[in-house]
């Protein structure tokens, strides 16, 4: 089966949930990121994922905003690998930057 053919599942944004790439490692599981809507959070990985994900700068990554402070903190929740990536970009879904 050649790469063309290959399906590819990709977990999409529910609810409140939104895309961002991650522009600055800050330390301790946090980390700057640029969101889809416009703004700029303050992202952390939660503690029951913190050993399952390892997020780098450029990567583009699923956040869902707190509950208090929306617009500028967040949880990173799902990382995106690179095929899953260009499918996004494919699908319009995404920009490229």
């Amino acid at each position: 089966m050649s790469m063309e053919e290959e399906t590819i599942r990709v977990r999409m944004p529910r609810g409140s949930e939104m895309l961002g790439t991650v522009t600055e490692v800050l330390g301790a599981s946090r980390f700057r990121v640029d969101c889809t809507d416009g703004k700029e959070r303050m992202c952390r990985i939660p503690g029951s994922k913190k050993r399952r994900v390892m997020v780098r700068i450029g990567n583009v990554v699923i956040l869902k905003p707190w509950d208090i402070q929306p617009d500028e903190k967040g949880d990173i929740i799902w990382r995106y690998r690179p095929a899953q990536v260009n499918w996004l970009i494919n699908r319009g879904m995404l920009k490229r930057s």
